[in-house]
């Protein structure tokens, strides 16, 4: 797909306080000693054994690059073209819910970055800022609807976002049945949060977290409630005895989803499959393109990396955009998911981390890190398009630090020699 080119944004000198954040990984480390124990449970824990959280991160250790050399990459750039933009780096950053329990004005800060480094942003529908202000400041964010279980209640909330000129509406498919959070239960995080002893005390021991997110959204803004998962607001994410409403989703099928395919004008994108059928019927439905996630771990405990189910992925998607979340930290990790056919990727919890650091800058800061190793891994790679990145670069890789790599393993990528 080719579209209009958009000139790069400039160069903006890292502030000084940054100046020490190398990678997606130190922003995760500063943010956990930032939040306070409830919130950072929420951020970074997942479902039951966290076997899927970690399986999304060992899967990029068992492929390996097959770099080409002399071939000249004095040309390269990162821009990569989707639906009909060319945008500055093949990343996004995806739906993540209550961002501004994370940072202050979370979800404006995340558009605000992702508007001024010209990559693609996703709307949480479990986000605490209305979505009118937040497409005020990015008019080609997306939005990301859980939906609810209710046929007149779809209907207007997807009434609500056409209203704001949203483009591309992307549908959450693996909620059916709430998840076995066990780990961030057991850190305190419920919502609501109820307000107590033990959260009071999270908040004393975190004056950053404190006085700069919390105290100072409650002196602006007021209490935030959950804005976006219905036409109408939603409860107050701080309360005693108020239960938030998630809704009856047990019951949606296909059907539901073509329905919505009917009425809703836009693009539409399918977000949780991992299943090449699933993929197939998105296709066959008329959705414009997937998104490959476990919903970074937090849904199905034993679900498999969405990278494991890309290459079978690819082969059914036909001409719809194919893209893919869940572990992403680095460049390189981008650079493996194109070449096994992505045309995107997206990031959730490294945004956060950056947020709950430095705001709006950490944010600008992190992207520009994800960025420049996407560059500079191209050059090191012999690329200078990402669109001639394929999988003779990659090759799986075995050894004694790898013990549950075995060639059975990797049948599944087809494509690699």
């Amino acid at each position: 797909m080719m579209g209009t080119a958009i000139t790069k944004p400039p160069t903006s000198k890292v502030p000084s306080r940054l100046s020490g954040y190398l990678s997606l990984e130190d922003f995760s480390v500063a943010a956990r000693r930032r939040l306070p124990r409830s919130i950072a449970g929420y951020v970074n824990g997942a479902s039951e054994t966290e076997f899927t959280l970690s399986d999304n991160r060992q899967v990029f250790r068992e492929l390996g690059f097959v770099p080409r050399v002399l071939t000249d990459v004095s040309q390269r750039t990162a821009q990569h073209d989707l639906f009909g933009t060319t945008y500055a780096c093949p990343v996004g950053i995806s739906p993540v819910g209550l961002s501004a329990l994370v940072g202050y004005r979370g979800d404006l800060a995340l558009a605000k970055s992702a508007a001024k480094a010209n990559i693609p942003m996703v709307i949480s529908g479990s986000s605490l800022i209305a979505m009118e202000q937040i497409f005020d400041a990015y008019p080609g964010a997306w939005f990301q609807a859980y939906l609810p279980g209710d046929d007149a209640q779809i209907s207007a909330l997807l009434k609500r976002v056409a209203a704001t000129g949203c483009e591309t509406l992307v549908l959450t498919v693996d909620t059916a049945v709430l998840a076995n959070r066990e780990n961030i239960i057991r850190s305190g995080f419920s919502t609501p949060l109820r307000p107590g002893f033990r959260l009071a005390w999270d908040g004393v021991t975190h004056p950053h977290w404190l006085l700069g997110t919390f105290l100072r959204t409650l002196m602006k803004h007021g209490m935030p409630h959950f804005e976006n998962s219905y036409a109408n607001r939603g409860a107050p994410v701080l309360a005693r005895n108020v239960m938030r409403d998630f809704g009856k989703r047990s019951h949606l099928n296909w059907d539901h989803a073509r329905a919505i395919r009917a009425q809703w004008q836009g693009r539409m994108v399918i977000k949780g499959i991992l299943a090449p059928a699933d993929v197939a019927i998105a296709r066959d439905m008329g959705a414009d393109g997937v998104i490959l996630s476990n919903h970074g771990g937090r849904q199905l405990d034993g679900a498999i990396s969405p990278l494991r189910a890309l290459p079978q992925a690819r082969d059914v998607a036909g001409d719809m955009a194919l893209m893919i979340d869940s572990g992403f930290r680095r460049g390189s990790d981008v650079l493996k998911a194109l070449m096994l056919g992505a045309d995107f990727v997206f990031a959730g919890r490294p945004f956060l981390h950056a947020l709950a650091v430095s705001g709006e800058p950490g944010i600008t800061h992190a992207i520009h890190i994800l960025k420049t190793e996407i560059e500079r891994n191209m050059g090191l790679l012999g690329l200078n398009r990402l669109c001639d990145a394929d999988a003779g670069y990659l090759t799986a890789i075995t050894g004694p630090d790898l013990p549950s790599v075995s060639g059975q393993k990797f049948k599944r990528f087809r494509s690699i020699s």
